[in-house]
């Protein structure tokens, strides 16, 4: 939305003061959510600014108070946000509801980070969790297409973008009312994300029961380079009983096949799960079993929430925990989890991280590694968009410290500098390329590139018979070899200027012999050709 302003030429502002209009987009979630959204409309009727409601609120729940003569635009109508801001603007209401296709992924967009792009690969889910609000207002399951997908990601892979987060409500459901699934997208994803790890993708939440029957070829997109080895995989309860009071089609012995399987076949696998505590039913038996769970496996994130009746709900009609238990259960847990050292460990480890903002202190500059453990390093801002080598210094319970060691250029820019530094150096890095050609083992470059590929040029051997050890051979001899490091030089030298290159040398090379060489090969092999009917000659008088 923000983006679609900006193009049409409205400048977004930080200061509510100062603003012609306030837009608001909001989430059904939780209640505290829609809770924030009530006092941010209040605050806007009592500063008489226009005012327009986007976002799940107002798609499910359209008839609050809190939203009379307020303009709302809902979840698939954001194409149109700047038509009902200018509708807005002259004191009109508009209503923008109606569900129809899904917003076209080319929207034009403002990044919160300039570096990671947000995408969506389908709205709502197939599934009717007696809880979730959100189902109200996403509806049924819609999915891109998987060549709209691609397509997006090559254009913001262009635009410089260094992360790729897939987002969805349920990410394993993909493609299910199309016809494709989620392994399908993420291998033709891979195929395009850049071969040097520049750009690194993330695969969004998913629930269960949508990916048991593809967890093999989860595992093998997560061990590609270019995708964290991370997942959110809410499990809610550790309780059966639960689970199927909330209607979560899975079961704890599920849940832990997706874990343990994904843990079994990718190294360094990161996942992450949500926990609702007091959900209605709930017992201390059921809780303990919970408990137990996180315990088991002590997952590095956990997001614990305490249960939150939505309205509209079937679970808003179910009989309630009393709210001082599910407030103990929450803090029990807490306590439980924030015990764990997920980090310990790591210390003086070397680990490659992506670096994409800077943190809160606004001292350090945040990066992840592959398993997307977050890592904070004192680095120049420049940094920011690139990947480095780092040693793990230190761990914290939420993060761990990290030194650069070397910074990765893997920027197509940087790149294309090296090159041409390479070949303005030419000099200097022949001399040493010189040096290198002499060893069977290839030595770095002068030029400092890590790309700078030494390859071995090979030597034609001169073959010597004992009977023509004169200074005839030896002339010979020296010429060929003046010929060969004649060549030799040529051959390092276009290594040095093709540097990056992975095309293999040619061994035998087209030479041009210039007239003294010429006159004196030839002499030499009239001397030859003597010599061979002089020892003839001798040879057949011998006989005779």
């Amino acid at each position: 939305m923000a983006g679609q302003l900006s193009a049409f030429g409205y400048c977004l502002s930080d200061n509510p003061e100062e603003a012609d209009l306030w837009l608001i987009n909001t989430c059904t979630v939780k209640s505290p959510s829609q809770s924030a959204m009530e006092t941010l409309i209040a605050k806007c009727k009592s500063a008489k600014r226009p005012l327009v409601v986007a976002g799940c609120v107002p798609q499910g729940s359209r008839d609050i108070k809190e939203l009379e003569g307020v303009s709302i635009v809902g979840v698939q109508q954001i194409d149109r946000v700047v038509e009902v801001v200018e509708e807005t603007l002259k004191g009109h209401e508009v209503r923008l509801l109606h569900r129809k296709r899904l917003p076209t992924l080319d929207l034009p967009k403002v990044r919160k980070n300039k570096f990671i792009e947000i995408l969506p690969i389908n709205v709502g889910c197939l599934g009717a969790c007696t809880y979730c609000k959100t189902k109200h207002a996403r509806g049924h399951l819609g999915s891109y297409t998987l060549d709209s997908l691609v397509g997006r990601v090559k254009t913001v892979i262009a635009d410089g973008v260094r992360e790729i987060w897939l987002s969805s409500e349920d990410t394993g459901a993909y493609g299910r009312d199309i016809g494709v699934n989620l392994p399908t997208l993420l291998k033709a994803i891979v195929t395009v994300l850049p071969p040097d790890g520049s750009t690194m993708l993330r695969v969004g939440m998913t629930n269960p029961p949508f990916i048991l029957e593809h967890l093999e070829e989860i595992a093998e997109v997560l061990r590609h380079p270019c995708v964290y080895s991370f997942l959110h995989v809410p499990v809610q309860s550790g309780s059966d009983a639960v689970l199927t009071a909330m209607n979560r089609e899975y079961t704890v012995g599920e849940f832990r096949t997706v874990v343990d399987t994904l843990t079994e076949h990718v190294p360094g696998m990161q996942i992450a799960t949500d926990i609702i505590c007091g959900f209605p039913g709930e017992t201390d038996k059921d809780f303990l079993e919970t408990i137990s769970l996180v315990k088991e496996y002590k997952f590095p994130q956990v997001h614990i929430s305490q249960f939150y009746p939505r309205p509209g709900t079937p679970a808003a009609r179910m009989k309630k925990v009393p709210s001082t238990v599910v407030k103990q259960r929450s803090r029990e847990l807490t306590s439980v989890f924030e015990a764990f050292t997920p980090y310990s460990g790591m210390e003086g480890r070397v680990e490659r991280i992506w670096i994409t903002e800077i943190a809160t202190d606004g001292i350090h500059l945040v990066g992840h590694t592959k398993g997307y453990i977050q890592v904070l390093v004192v680095a120049p801002d420049g940094m920011l968009g690139m990947s480095a080598i780092v040693k793990i210094t230190s761990v914290g319970r939420w993060s761990v410290f990290g030194e650069v060691i070397e910074t990765l250029n893997c920027i197509d820019q940087e790149i294309a500098s090296i090159n041409k530094t390479c070949q303005d150096e030419t000099s200097a890095c022949s001399t040493t390329c010189d040096a290198c050609s002499c060893s069977k083992e290839a030595d770095p470059c002068a030029c400092g590139a890590q790309s700078c590929e030494q390859k071995t040029v090979e030597e034609a051997t001169i073959s010597r018979n004992d009977m023509w050890e004169d200074k005839t051979t030896n002339l010979i001899g020296w010429l060929l070899r003046k010929r060969r490091n004649h060549v030799k030089k040529r051959e390092e030298s276009e290594i040095v200027s093709r540097h990056n290159s992975n095309q293999e040398l040619v061994s035998e090379r087209r030479v041009e012999w210039g007239g003294i060489d010429r006159a004196l090969l030839g002499g030499m092999l009239v001397s030859l050709i003597t010599i061979v009917a002089l020892v003839m000659h001798l040879g057949a008088r011998v006989s005779t």
